[in-house]
């Protein structure tokens, strides 16, 4: 204690070699035998098919790890002896006896050896504890030893392993411990002296470099670390609040005051939630301080969450389409009148069980548990109300079925009178006929003759016609809108793709914050009316044009009430034309649906050689039931073929699900892959839409992977469910007509019977009822083992042939448009939030629709994306709002006068305050990439001059296609 500084620093360090030498082979042994077990855990953590396997070596990786922590025995144990005894003496006030030295001593030795460049322990990592009192005495001698100075403080906070005390050595030439694994333990803090070149530049004359313990390590699982963790992170943001440039005094005093308001937090950490606690630290201190951590471990955790999710969710939807199916031919054919909620939950219950099983399962079980536990609450929460929603919204669609019905009465009655009438009249020129049975020439002759007069009287009735959206909007904008410029739909634009809306508005002076609450609107009518077109249900239904007056009157009260600024009539009109081209391909295709099924002269020109089979039979003096019979299949011919497509549909569509890259996880993954597809193709205009119209530009990508999907799949996969849907419906209508021949036989009833029992047995796989054989008469049916044989025998040429038919096309021109795969995925991807960040564009993901609290999103874009510029100028930014609430910029929401920093950003009030923007420094290089690539494209399209407020960084420059890929792959 008593000897000079260069003899107690030449004692110091050969004590630290000594000490270093003596535990040296130990450590090394356990040092190769934590390496190889901890490569072996992280090659099973990346399998994931060996659970058990994978939890006994995290295990064993723990006891390796605390063997090497006891292992281990250096100069800072020893100094924290030294600061215990310190303590203890100095709460009772006494000197320990037989000390050859006073205890107040020991903090002038510390203080010393920090200025001689000694590492202090601030935190005991090992028991979470922070030595107030002796801490604050150390430092209180540094100031008397080192006078009024100033000291710049800089701390290190990071992953375990990723190199921190490394770092801190090679930049300082410190003595920060280094090793593989969890070694540095809590904190310790190291003091430099400024060289006097340096001082002046910098304006300090000592940095003190704070060193703490990694973050999270993924490959233990004994022991839980996330509390341990928290505790040291809210440990070195509580110190954070002394700011640097101080004078050496107030620093270092208000360095006590914050250890002794972290010891009366840190003593409550484990009675509270480390969560809410950190938060209210953070709430406490964010006006002094930003402090911003993305950890890459817990955004990892969070989208296999996600994922997982849409698994939870999809199993969901899937379960209850299966119903609705089910309970659609119910419904539809009066078996059941209307279904409960009740109802649905019922059917819903095996699959809820089972969901809730498996999430319990995962929260309980992950490896990740202790980062999962955070969001346990808010996903229960997602799946309650998800399921809610498809239970209302299937138990709507299911009681309009009788209304919908009700109205196309008269043509379903027109259509079974046609085909009825056909029937008869051809049985009855079959009887006449009979006596030529041998002449075929002379039957097809006759048939044919009869055939074209009865046509011809269908013919009379008016036929369903084409329809022209454009030429009836157009009519009724004329009729109904006379201030309307008529001539105007030559010039119109796609309201959709502009970078603009301030043609629109008779405003002088047009803000950002105009334009975002015009996008917003046209957003807004894009969606509802697209709501509309559905409920339309065109293809039951049929197309009328006053579907189309009822869609243009809704905009057209949408406008109106938009009451902020008064818009051009070109707004209205481009409006409407915009959202009736981009529908007209939906409408027409549903109305082609309902023209074939509906219209007499198409339907029945299609079952031309089905009535010719029937009166053949006729004339050569079939059986009445094997007559009976064949009619019946053909009549089965539609509802098969509908039954097998929507099957097929959505047994392509879970396996799309799976295998298709692009489909089988979250929106995120979704997102990634339409990024990495624009990046791919390079067109600008498709990057546009994507900015502006995202929500479409989903819908059409969905579209196009399903379309690429079943062309590339069609032979190995669509095809041979095709078939094995078809055997599997063939089966079960065969054992349908074979349990209701057994059930008539037994009961000797008649026909009615029969009949009865065979369509309620498949009213689950088809929509198929006695009413489609209320005309055909069947009094004569008696022999039963007939008419089944005679279905039997002719059903396979019906399942033949639709199978012959079925090609990548079949599901668009077969299937009603809610039963195709690309529209059940765009509807379980799209059940989603889809606001934009006000200042970049950038999509919030994963959540529900109407979800409470803020929108976020894991990663920003540049702000020049969506027009942002520079006050002042013609320069389009190229600040990424991350970066730039981490900053002490502003900017000036919606083009006002006054600015608002971008750290207090909320306080621009309106769509702002909704937002959520983490601080952060790390950035998506693909949006970098991409503003270098187009560039003038940019420029012409925002009609702006430069881009950057100089320029855009060099650094920017050398980006690749190929590394903004990867970078989507990296945090995406």
């Amino acid at each position: 204690m008593n000897s000079d500084t260069t003899n107690k620093t030449f004692f110091l360090k050969w004590l630290r070699i000594l000490l270093d030498e003596h535990t040296s082979a130990d450590l090394s042994a356990l040092h190769h035998k934590y390496n190889e077990k901890w490569s072996t855990v992280l090659k099973l953590t990346e399998n994931h098919d060996k659970p058990e396997q994978l939890k006994a070596e995290q295990t064993e990786l723990e006891r390796i790890s605390e063997e090497l922590q006891a292992a281990a025995f250096g100069l800072e144990h020893i100094m924290r002896e030294i600061g215990q005894i310190y303590e203890s003496c100095s709460s009772v006030k006494k000197n320990k006896e037989d000390l050859q030295f006073h205890l107040s001593s020991l903090p002038s030795l510390a203080a010393e050896m920090m200025i001689s460049g000694f590492p202090l322990e601030l935190m005991d990592g090992d028991a979470a504890h922070v030595p107030v009192i002796w801490i604050s005495a150390v430092l209180d001698q540094l100031i008397q030893k080192l006078g009024d100075q100033r000291v710049f403080v800089l701390s290190v906070l990071g992953l375990q392993s990723s190199g921190k005390s490394t770092m801190l050595n090679a930049m300082f030439g410190l003595q920060f411990a280094v090793s593989a694994g969890r070694c540095t333990r809590g904190a310790f803090m190291q003091l430099l002296r400024v060289s006097d070149e340096m001082k002046t530049q910098m304006n300090f004359y000592y940095i003190l470099v704070v060193d703490t313990e990694g973050l999270y390590a993924p490959e233990l699982s004994g022991r839980s670390t996330r509390h341990q963790d928290n505790e040291l992170v809210t440990f070195v943001v509580g110190l954070e609040t002394w700011r640097e440039g101080d004078d050496c005094r107030r620093h270092w005093m208000k360095l006590q005051n914050s250890l002794l308001k972290m010891k009366s937090v840190m003593q409550k950490v484990s009675a509270i939630s480390v969560d809410l606690m950190f938060r209210k630290m953070l709430n406490l201190l964010k006006e002094r301080f930003i402090f911003s951590f993305r950890n890459s471990l817990e955004i990892s955790a969070y989208r296999k969450l996600e994922t997982k999710y849409r698994k939870w969710s999809w199993s969901l939807r899937s379960a209850m389409m299966e119903t609705e199916n089910k309970l659609h031919n119910k419904i539809e054919y009066k078996i059941i009148n209307e279904v409960e909620e009740t109802d649905l939950q019922r059917e819903l219950k095996e699959t809820s069980e089972e969901v809730k099983k498996s999430m319990s399962e995962f929260f309980e079980k992950d490896r990740d548990k202790d980062k999962l536990i955070q969001w346990k609450t808010s996903f229960e929460i997602k799946i309650r109300d998800l399921q809610e929603n498809i239970v209302r919204e299937t138990k709507r669609k299911l009681n309009d079925i009788p209304q919908q019905r009700h109205l196309k009465k008269k043509t379903d009655a027109q259509r079974t009178h046609h085909e009825n009438t056909l029937y008869e009249k051809s049985k009855e020129l079959a009887i006449k006929l009979q006596d030529k049975a041998n002449d075929e020439e002379k039957l097809k002759k006759e048939f044919d003759l009869f055939w074209e007069q009865s046509v011809k009287k269908i013919r009379d009735n008016p036929p369903i016609k084409e329809i022209d959206i454009v030429r009836d909007v157009r009519e009724i904008l004329s009729d109904n809108y006379k201030s309307a410029p008529i001539d105007h739909w030559r010039e119109s634009r796609d309201i959709f793709t502009l970078p603009s809306y301030s043609d629109y508005v008779n405003c002088k002076n047009f803000t950002n914050k105009h334009e975002a609450q015009i996008r917003s609107l046209v957003t807004d009518v894009i969606q509802q009316t697209d709501n509309m077109i559905q409920s339309f249900n065109i293809s039951k239904m049929g197309y009328n044009k006053s579907c189309l007056a009822q869609l243009i009157d809704y905009v057209k009260t949408r406008v109106t009430e938009h009451q902020k600024y008064v818009f051009k009539n070109e707004f209205f009109m481009d409006l409407v034309l915009s959202i009736c081209k981009r529908a007209n391909k939906m409408i027409t295709d549903q109305h082609r649906l309902f023209r074939d099924a509906n219209d007499p002269e198409i339907y029945v020109e299609k079952k031309r050689e089905e009535y010719y089979s029937i009166f053949q039979k006729y004339c050569h003096g079939a059986a009445s039931a094997a007559i009976f019979g064949e009619i019946i299949c053909q009549k089965l011919k539609e509802p098969i073929e509908q039954s097998v497509y929507k099957k097929t549909a959505k047994d392509l569509t879970y396996e799309m699900r799976s295998n298709c890259e692009s489909l089988n996880g979250n929106r995120s993954n979704l997102e990634k892959h339409i990024l990495k597809t624009l990046a791919e193709e390079e067109d600008f205009d498709k990057y546009m839409n994507y900015i502006n119209n995202s929500r479409d530009h989903f819908k059409d990508f969905i579209r196009d992977e399903v379309s690429q999907y079943i062309t590339d799949k069609f032979s190995v996969s669509v095809l041979p469910k095709m078939k094995e849907n078809i055997k599997l419906l063939q089966q079960k209508i065969m054992k349908a007509a074979h349990e209701s021949t057994e059930l008539v036989q037994e009961s000797r009833r008649d026909v009615g019977l029969w009949l009865k029992s065979f369509t309620q047995q498949l009213s689950d796989v088809l929509i198929f009822s006695e009413k489609d054989l209320s005309g055909v008469k069947h009094d004569g049916v008696k022999d039963f083992n007939l008419l089944e044989d005679v279905i039997k025998k002719e059903l396979p040429a019906i399942m033949s042939d639709i199978s012959s038919r079925f090609n990548t096309k079949s599901f668009d021109e077969k299937l009603y448009y809610k039963f195709r795969p690309e529209e059940l995925l765009i509807d379980h991807f799209s059940q989603c939030c889809w606001v934009q960040c006000p200042f970049c564009g950038a999509i919030f993901t994963n959540t529900i629709e109407n979800h409470p609290g803020e929108h976020s999103t894991p990663f920003h874009s540049v702000t020049g994306l969506k027009g942002m510029k520079y006050r002042n100028t013609t320069n389009l930014s190229i600040s990424i709002c991350t970066s730039a609430v981490a900053s002490y910029r502003s900017f000036y929401p919606n083009d006002s006068k006054k600015s608002v920093s971008w750290r207090k950003y909320r306080n621009a009030g309106g769509i702002y305050t909704n937002w959520s923007i983490t601080p952060d420094l790390s950035e998506l290089l693909y949006w970098k990439w991409f503003v270098c690539g187009f560039q003038k494209d940019l420029k012409k399209y925002y009609n702006k001059t430069s881009i950057g407020y100089f320029t855009i960084p060099d650094e920017w420059k050398t980006y690749s296609k190929r590394a903004a890929i990867e970078s989507l792959n990296q945090y995406m």
